[in-house]
């Protein structure tokens, strides 16, 4: 379970450098490469989220007020 939280904290840091370096090709005016690193930003934002799912239900219900950090 520890490697689930580990791909979890790799994929949303990834989202977030992704969607800042998006940001950036915004405003140099670069929209196609934008577009694609906002588009891979929001994929890496999905699996995250999948991978969350998974965690949560693999948990036994004493650990139920564990949060993932």
């Amino acid at each position: 379970m520890s490697n689930i939280k580990t791909e979890i904290q790799s994929l949303a840091s990834q989202a977030a450098r992704l969607s800042q370096e998006a940001q950036s090709a915004f405003a140099e005016r670069n929209f196609t490469v934008g577009r694609s690193l906002m588009k891979q930003a929001v994929d890496a934002g999905r699996n995250c989220q999948h991978l969350i799912q998974q965690y949560n239900e693999q948990r036994s219900p004493t650990d139920q007020g564990v949060k993932v950090r």
